[in-house]
């Protein structure tokens, strides 16, 4: 992990490994500066989101270093100047400094979203290009930000909601009394709401008996399990992720929680590598959002990012490891559009107006971003397992699914969609 110190002033990093091999154009290219493409990320390197931001980081740097290697983007070598995002207000200071001072092209990164609600209308201000890793949940930015320009969003948080109750209904079939237990932030009342709602139309008959909503800093989470059982309920749902549900799993399998009903984590397996075998039982269905590390052995992209990924950092990326991925290099492919067009360097409004007719390829699959700006990407979800050679769950069941089947259409409200759902 980074330390606090190096970050409080701002880390610049440039030459990160294989990008002192680059290999420029044999001539610069016109219309293309000379100097280093500069790229802005604000990540959580320390606190409860440690190890969703040095996801998204570690992935940002074998990406640089990558590009690099090939000669950069036209030419142009990727110099990266890290920020750590601590809260919204010192995120908003960090952002105009990467903008003003440090006068990067682009501020990626974020994963909370209070963080990208307060940078929203600063970029669009700044006239910034803003690429949100996650930090979105689609009611507060609507609300907030309703038509970005320069601001680019994660997928919609209901996505993976509607996942989980799809794969509820198809593997419990006979749920009948259903519990939440949520973080009581954003995320988690929408990751409620969107699950419940969902949950309800595949199995209409279905009775919600208890909704828990624990604070977002909170480690003892024994005083809500006797409120669960109380209302016996035959399944449970929470939308936790990150150190959250690693103490919520510990604590609830001493009581036995989970021999007495079924339990779906929706992003619990965020945190993939922390679910270990001891505490994490099997047959939980768990969610793993953009990218689950081992959803094929046939797609290259994945093979090779995996390996460079534990070669480097002795782990195994996880899904904000995509989303970083997947921002740069759909926007390296937007420069390379408009530059074939107009043979010069593009504006940022230019590369902002390309990026929603852009896909590329990512370890997940082919990405690509909606119209009104949001990701679009395959979804991973399925039952944990012991049998496998690591000490943490995998997945024995994985169900991929794609965004046209689960994100809410351009221009529709969530609640709308589903009532406009035909039964199949």
């Amino acid at each position: 992990m980074t330390g606090g110190a190096a970050l409080s002033s701002g880390l610049v990093l440039g030459g990160l490994g294989k990008s002192a091999q680059a290999v420029p154009p044999s001539k610069p290219l016109k219309g293309v500066p000379s100097t280093p493409l500069k790229i802005g990320v604000i990540a959580p390197l320390s606190g409860i989101a440690a190890y969703v931001g040095e996801g998204g980081w570690r992935a940002t740097q074998i990406w640089a270093d990558d590009c690099n290697a090939a000669g950069g983007i036209l030419g142009r070598k990727i110099e990266l100047h890290l920020e750590e995002e601590t809260t919204a207000k010192e995120a908003v200071e960090k952002f105009r400094k990467l903008t003003m001072q440090a006068k990067c092209d682009v501020v990626v990164g974020v994963v909370f979203t209070s963080t990208t609600l307060a940078l929203a209308p600063v970029a669009e201000e700044l006239g910034q290009l803003f690429m949100s890793w996650d930090g979105t949940t689609q009611k507060g930015l609507d609300e907030t930000m309703p038509n970005p320009k320069y601001v680019f969003r994660s997928c919609n948080n209901e996505a993976e909601a509607v996942q989980a109750a799809i794969l509820t209904a198809e593997l419990f079939p006979n749920t009948k009394r259903v519990a939440g237990i949520n973080i009581d932030y954003s995320h988690g009342r929408c990751s409620w709401e969107a699950f419940t709602t969902a949950l309800k139309y595949f199995l209409p008959k279905v009775e919600l008996v208890v909704e828990l909503w624990p604070k977002f800093d909170c480690v003892d989470f024994t005083p809500y399990i006797p409120a669960i059982r109380k209302e016996k309920p035959d399944f449970l749902q929470t939308s936790m992720s990150g150190q959250s549900i690693v103490i919520f799993l510990k604590q609830a399998v001493q009581t036995g929680l989970f021999k007495e009903m079924k339990f779906c984590a929706v992003t619990g397996g965020l945190t993939h590598e922390e679910l270990k075998k001891e505490f994490t039982p099997e047959g939980l269905i768990m969610g793993y959002n953009s990218l689950y590390f081992k959803w094929t052995d046939t797609w290259p992209l994945l093979r090779d990012f995996v390996k460079k990924y534990y070669a480097r950092f002795k782990g195994y990326p996880h899904n904000e490891s995509d989303n970083a991925y997947f921002l740069l290099e759909s926007y390296k492919m937007a420069v390379e559009k408009v530059y074939s067009i107009t043979g010069a360097w593009p504006t940022k409004e230019q590369i902002a107006r390309m990026l929603p007719n852009v896909e590329v390829e990512c370890p997940s699959g082919y990405r690509s971003w909606s119209h009104d700006k949001r990701m679009l990407c395959n979804y991973f979800m399925g039952v944990s397992t012991h049998k496998n050679p690591y000490d943490f769950v995998t997945l024995d069941q994985v169900k991929v699914m794609s965004p046209a089947q689960l994100q809410t259409p351009y221009g529709m409200k969530f609640q709308d969609w589903v009532k406009g759902w035909s039964k199949v």
